[in-house]
């Protein structure tokens, strides 16, 4: 299970002495935590599962990169590098993240299972798509490819 993967990751990075490791896995574990608190009552064992722990490591990467971009415009190198160590060392606890052309043609195979018709049955192919590859897809990717295809139709 990813909990105890991120657990011994954390002592190994203590052990080594890697402090941006320690902290970084350290903000992991305390957004998940804040996750099993928040739906306690919601689950019968009061944690959240893998695949909302996939979710959020993908959603702490994505506004790493919002952070990079606002770093980078006011020309602060420094914080970009930090960031980046800090996507880097959350991807090494994600699948493998899928192409392009991946998400592409798992998106026609998802409209095509749900039937599909236009943009408003988006929110069904979206939620499809977050149940079969959490944690493998970049979903505001999928989501613009998955709005292109339906606005054809």
């Amino acid at each position: 299970m990813l909990r105890e993967q991120l657990k011994a990751a954390l002592k190994t990075a203590m052990m080594e002495k890697d402090t941006h490791k320690i902290s970084t896995i350290r903000l992991i574990l305390a957004a998940i935590k804040d996750r099993d608190i928040a739906s306690r009552g919601t689950t019968k064992d009061g944690l959240i599962s893998n695949d909302d722990i996939l979710q959020l490591l993908q959603s702490m990467i994505k506004q790493r990169k919002d952070s990079i971009a606002m770093y980078t415009k006011g020309d602060r190198q420094d914080l970009v590098d930090s960031e980046q160590a800090e996507i880097e060392i959350i991807q090494s606890f994600l699948p493998k993240q899928m192409e392009e052309a991946e998400i592409k043609t798992a998106v026609e195979d998802v409209i095509k299972t749900t039937q599909a018709a236009g943009l408003k049955d988006m929110g069904k192919v979206m939620a499809v798509l977050r149940e079969r590859f959490a944690g493998q897809m970049d979903f505001g990717q999928a989501s613009v490819i998955v709005k292109a295809i339906l606005a054809a139709k």
